[in-house]
């Protein structure tokens, strides 16, 4: 049986599991941060090589690749702290549910994050330096590349929620599996602005979001009708 705290030892809680997270991700960061040569190498292979366009360029990107390297690789135990400071006000099926949509949630996360990195930048890269020529070559900066990876990849992270976001909506009676396919024309309306504003600005990497979230959004209506299908 789980001991009922008062408000403020909630809030003791919630300040220990955040200090407990901030401190593991620094931990995490400063050992990464003697790997950065070896990342930033993996995430050049794209473009070959790039270049720092202000002294403190170089340095503030290296210390990023560490930050937010250490703040992906400590994300289970991030939600581990969340996991355990919203389950103590939690009945026994709801932190089940929790826990599942939880879980599925962390592997689409990463699943978006894989295809954005290893599919969708490469592609990108390649056709956008594709408008180099002769009196027109590329000279990306470090940092700017490496915010323009990192974006694109956190996009199709969260992209990727489409299905956890649908399926909770349709467990508490939001939407209905009818209602998603009678609209899924401005649903591919609005998958399309989104992929033009979350993108760069070309066809290519805009179609590349937006169909994947078209199959997600097809896998959500199947998954819609099961549950209403189970109620």
């Amino acid at each position: 049986m789980l001991k009922k705290l008062t408000f403020i030892q909630h809030l003791e809680e919630l300040r220990a599991g955040i200090l407990k997270s901030i401190i593991f991700i620094i931990f995490v960061s400063a050992i990464l941060y003697a790997f950065t040569d070896v990342i930033l190498g993996f995430m050049v292979r794209p473009v070959g090589r790039l270049v720092f366009i202000s002294p403190p360029e170089a340095f503030i990107t290296t210390i990023k690749i560490a930050l937010f390297g250490g703040l992906f690789l400590s994300s289970p135990f991030v939600l581990y702290e969340v996991w355990q400071f919203i389950s103590a006000g939690l009945g026994k099926d709801e932190r089940g549910y929790a826990l599942l949509f939880g879980f599925f949630s962390f592997i689409l996360f990463l699943a978006g994050c894989f295809f954005g990195y290893f599919i969708i930048v490469p592609i990108g890269m390649k056709f956008l330096l594709g408008f180099g020529s002769d009196f027109v070559s590329p000279m990306i900066s470090v940092g700017r590349y490496v915010s323009f990876i990192g974006t694109l990849t956190f996009v199709f992270g969260m992209a990727f929620q489409l299905p956890i976001v649908i399926l909770f909506l349709s467990k508490i009676g939001v939407v209905t599996p009818h209602y998603l396919s009678r609209n899924r024309k401005y649903a591919v309306v609005i998958m399309f602005i989104a992929g033009a504003i979350f993108t760069p600005p070309d066809v290519i990497t805009q179609c590349l979001l937006a169909i994947p979230l078209l199959l997600l959004y097809e896998l959500s209506i199947i998954l819609s009708r099961l549950i209403n299908r189970k109620r």
